[in-house]
């Protein structure tokens, strides 16, 4: 896995950025010899896989539009 100093991810973060997209391999970034952060790409099924994925599992049971409690509990409902 490749390593990168810091100063040079500041310089180059989005051409950086761009090459771990394409390649598909993990960037490790160093500062003064410490492991700051791995950056990883996003494999093709993460990026597909969450967003719409409950689509079509809710079900409306019973009404929706009335409100929960009795109006007269609640001041704003009973004006």
């Amino acid at each position: 896995m490749e390593e990168i100093q810091l100063s040079n991810f500041q310089k180059n973060c989005q051409t950086i950025i761009e090459a771990v997209n394409r390649s598909h391999k993990s960037i490790l970034i160093t500062d003064k010899g410490k492991l700051l952060v791995k950056i990883v790409p996003v494999s093709s099924s993460e990026q597909d896989s969450w967003l719409g994925c409950m689509n079509g599992t809710g079900e409306i049971v019973g009404d929706i539009v009335s409100p929960v409690e009795d109006p007269k509990v609640w001041e704003v409902l009973s004006e």
